[in-house]
């Protein structure tokens, strides 16, 4: 995770502000678009990632999501298994999503670095970048899926679901 955090994302950001220091270029837009993107997505990562020892990491952390989930799902087994096919079924590269809009759970995939739709917001996010995975689990993708869970930052996806992130990278999704 190291590696991803202090290469992949910092790339993401030095590729962006270059992009944002050179508005005439005539690639500038998709740039911004992919770049800003990627920042945003591995901002949200980051965060909804704690210690598997911590707190944080334990469901009970996120009463009301927890409740929303099932309410949602069925029960929190159905959305995981859910969740985890969904993330599995992304070819390439891209994201899985817990979104909600207008009170509502959905679980959706983004291609690439597209950010979530306008009018959602991510509860938490999983990379299905191979980048994510490949250096711990080689091509071993559903066991970063099923390990994934043990470190999701319950606590921090409870304060996303109460409405924390309202607002949140407001004016550089504006630019995207």
């Amino acid at each position: 995770m190291e590696l991803h955090h202090s290469k992949h994302h910092a790339t993401y950001i030095a590729n962006l502000n270059k992009a944002l220091s050179s508005p005439k270029a005539s690639n500038t837009q998709s740039l911004i678009h992919f770049n800003g993107g990627g920042h945003i997505n591995h901002s949200i990562f980051w965060n909804n990632l704690t210690p598997a020892s911590s707190e944080d990491a334990k469901q009970s952390a996120a009463p009301f999501l927890t409740q929303a989930i099932e309410r949602g799902f069925g029960s929190f087994s159905d959305f995981k298994t859910k969740f985890n096919a969904a993330l599995l079924g992304i070819q390439g590269s891209g994201w899985g999503w817990l979104i909600v809009k207008d009170g509502k759970l959905d679980i959706i995939t983004t291609k690439d670095q597209d950010t979530v739709p306008e009018g959602t917001t991510a509860i938490f996010g999983v990379d299905m970048w191979e980048h994510a995975y490949y250096l711990q689990y080689l091509n071993g993708k559903a066991a970063y899926v099923e390990n994934i869970w043990n470190i999701i930052n319950w606590g921090y996806a409870e304060r996303r679901f109460a409405g924390h992130a309202d607002g949140e990278f407001r004016e550089l999704k504006a630019m995207l």
